[in-house]
C-alpha cells in the first residue's frame, strides 16, 4: 500500500529510522493488529501503533467506563464514565489518526470469539489482566500461527515476550496452568503499565516491518523500583499441549 503525500510528511521523521524506511512505512499501513483489552496496557499500546501509522486495529473489550480505570487507562476521559469503554477507545484514536480503520468489539475474549479474533489480524497484542483470557489467545495464536506480543504487569515490575508459532515456546510452555490466586484487579500506577505498552508497540512495529532483534525465546523483566531491565532465555517445554505437536525450527533449543 503506497503513502499518500500526507501519509509521507506525517511520518516523515518515523520514516528516517534506520531498517524503517519507506518500505517499512508501507508495511504498517498494509497491517491489522488485534489488541485485547483495551485498558492500563493496551490503551497506550493502541495509541503508540496508530501514531506509528498501522493500518487497522481490532479492539476487544468488555463494559463501560469506571472511576478506577481513569489514573492509567489513557483513552477514557471523566465525560466517559458510565459509557461504553471500546467506544471511547475508537473515538479518541480516531482523533489522534483519522486515516485509521478500527474494528471495535464490545467484548472480552472467551472460547466463542477467540478464533473470529485472531483471524482477522496479522499480529495479536495480549494485554488481559486474567490468565484464563492471555491463555485462551495464545492457544487460538498457535494454532492459527500468528505472532503474539504478550505484554503484562504487576505492580511496578513488567514481563514482555514475543511468542512466534513453531519457533518460539508459547505462554503455555511458561504457565501451563493459571496461576493460583491470580486476581483480575492488582497493585498498579499507569506509568509502568504505559513503560509495557510502548515497549510491545515497538516490538510489534520490528515484528511487522522486519527489522531489529525481537524478543523471541527471550523473556524481558523491568523492575520500576531499580530502574533496571533484564532479558532472560526461554525455552519450549517438552511435550506442550499448546506448541508441543508444532515441532521446531532448525536449531532451535528445547533444553528445559
Amino acid at each position: 500500500m503506497e503513502l499518500t503525500s500526507e501519509e509521507r510528511a506525517i511520518y516523515e521523521w518515523q520514516i528516517w529510522v534506520d531498517g524503517l524506511g519507506e518500505s517499512g512505512q508501507e508495511r504498517l499501513k498494509s497491517s491489522t493488529a488485534l489488541i485485547t483489552r483495551v485498558g492500563g496496557l493496551g490503551g497506550p499500546l493502541a495509541q503508540s501503533l496508530a501514531a506509528a501509522g498501522i493500518g487497522k486495529l481490532i479492539l476487544a473489550h468488555a463494559g463501560n467506563t469506571r472511576p478506577s480505570d481513569l489514573n492509567r487507562q489513557i483513552l477514557q476521559t471523566h465525560d466517559q464514565l458510565g459509557k461504553s469503554r471500546i467506544e471511547s477507545c475508537r473515538q479518541r484514536l480516531l482523533d489522534l489518526n483519522p486515516r485509521l480503520e478500527i474494528e471495535t468489539v464490545g467484548e472480552n475474549v472467551d472460547e466463542g470469539n477467540a478464533a473470529r479474533l485472531v483471524t482477522g489480524a496479522d499480529i495479536v497484542f495480549d494485554c488481559a489482566p486474567l490468565f484464563e483470557e492471555r491463555l485462551l489467545l495464545n492457544r487460538e495464536c498457535v494454532r492459527q500461527r500468528k505472532p503474539l506480543v504478550d505484554a503484562a504487569m504487576f505492580d511496578l515490575e513488567g514481563q514482555l515476550t514475543t511468542i512466534i508459532p513453531g519457533q518460539t515456546p508459547c505462554l503455555a510452555c511458561l504457565y501451563p496452568e493459571v496461576p493460583p490466586g491470580w486476581k483480575r484487579e492488582f497493585p498498579v500506577i499507569g506509568a509502568v503499565s504505559a513503560t509495557m505498552a510502548n515497549l510491545a508497540a515497538l516490538e510489534g512495529i520490528k515484528l511487522l516491518v522486519g527489522f531489529g532483534e525481537l524478543l523471541a525465546s527471550k523473556l524481558l523483566i523491568f523492575d520500576a523500583r531499580s530502574m533496571t531491565f533484564r532479558k532472560i532465555s526461554i525455552h519450549r517445554r517438552p511435550g506442550c499441549a499448546v506448541c508441543g505437536a508444532l515441532g521446531s525450527t532448525a536449531g532451535e533449543n528445547e533444553a528445559g
